[in-house]
């Protein structure tokens, strides 16, 4: 299969490269820097430079490629955190789910590709009511605060746009695996406290097993919405200290519910009294199992060796 990676130097992308050409798949990769794009050769793929807002370098591109199936993973999240006002910091990636979702599929419509694969997100998103776990047909979250608005129309924007295409959306969990994220270093220097009781419920999903699910999605027929994370919802006073400890720093500072307010506003919700997310229909109709079905080994695995040098 043809397979166009849009976004291929992303965090997701740099694995999804040779997993996908270890399965004998025809890859193209692209990336809005051409010094980024020129290593992605290094991972099997065919390296191009696109700005996917860029609608006729777009259609050109997939005219070039012929692709059989278009994974779209572009962000712009390098640096980017949990914030007072996440839309400010989310703007640019706002818009490449939003006008970057609708010129892709425009175009893959335009030269005949069957096949889409989106970036979605499950973190913070289902409805803050009944069970701590959520699967895909559960309500979303109806009214998020008003400095997230944006952001969560443009994830639900890929969710509908890519299953009205006959797409399929992925909704990963919160990543983990990069040495150096905005979050690892935030725990790090233990600028992310423990608020309140730590009850609300986080989902993760290792960036190598989200790679993993993402190359059997190729294989699924759409639509589909299928959440991609590991096996584990927990509370924030579960696997935050746990975090800290793999990374081999001090135990998270502990700041009360309003002093949290303070920092985050009406945001804090989304951390507080956020949900869960169950993967077990990826499980079973992909095929897939999680190397890491749970983040009380992923974290260790995947920061372990940075804790023991610092030790």
């Amino acid at each position: 299969m043809r397979v166009l990676v849009v976004g291929a130097s992303g965090a997701i992308g740099r694995r999804l490269l040779p997993r996908l050409a270890e399965r004998g798949h025809q890859v193209t990769g692209t990336s809005r820097s051409a010094a980024r794009a020129g290593g992605l050769s290094r991972l099997g793929a065919e390296p191009a430079v696109l700005d996917v807002l860029d609608a006729d370098a777009v259609r050109a591109t997939l005219a070039s490629a012929r692709p059989d199936a278009i994974i779209y993973q572009a962000t712009d999240l390098t640096g980017r955190g949990f914030a007072r006002n996440m839309d400010r910091g989310f703007a640019p990636t706002n818009r490449l789910r939003t006008t970057g979702t609708d010129i892709l599929l425009a175009a893959a419509r335009e030269h005949g590709v069957p096949r889409f694969i989106a970036q979605s997100f499950a973190p913070f998103r289902y409805a803050h009511e009944g069970g701590l776990v959520k699967d895909e047909s559960d309500p979303l979250l109806a009214d998020p605060p008003p400095s997230a608005r944006a952001s969560f129309a443009a994830m639900a924007h890929v969710d509908q746009a890519v299953t009205t295409a006959g797409g399929i959306a992925l909704r990963y969990g919160g990543f983990y695996g990069e040495r150096d994220d905005s979050m690892v270093s935030a725990v790090r220097k233990r600028q992310f406290p423990l608020i309140g009781d730590g009850g609300g419920i986080m989902s993760f999903i290792h960036l190598d097993d989200a790679a993993a699910a993402t190359v059997l999605a190729l294989d699924a027929d759409g639509p589909a919405v299928y959440n991609v994370t590991d096996e584990d919802p927990a509370p924030m006073r579960d696997w935050l200290p746990a975090l800290a400890a793999a990374v081999g720093a001090r135990p998270p500072r502990h700041v009360p519910a309003w002093a949290g307010g303070l920092l985050l506003g009406k945001t804090l919700s989304l951390i507080t009294e956020g949900r869960g997310a169950s993967s077990a229909r990826a499980r079973k109709e992909l095929g897939w199992t999680p190397r890491y079905p749970s983040w009380r080994e992923g974290f260790p695995a995947a920061f372990g060796e940075r804790a023991r040098r610092a030790g």
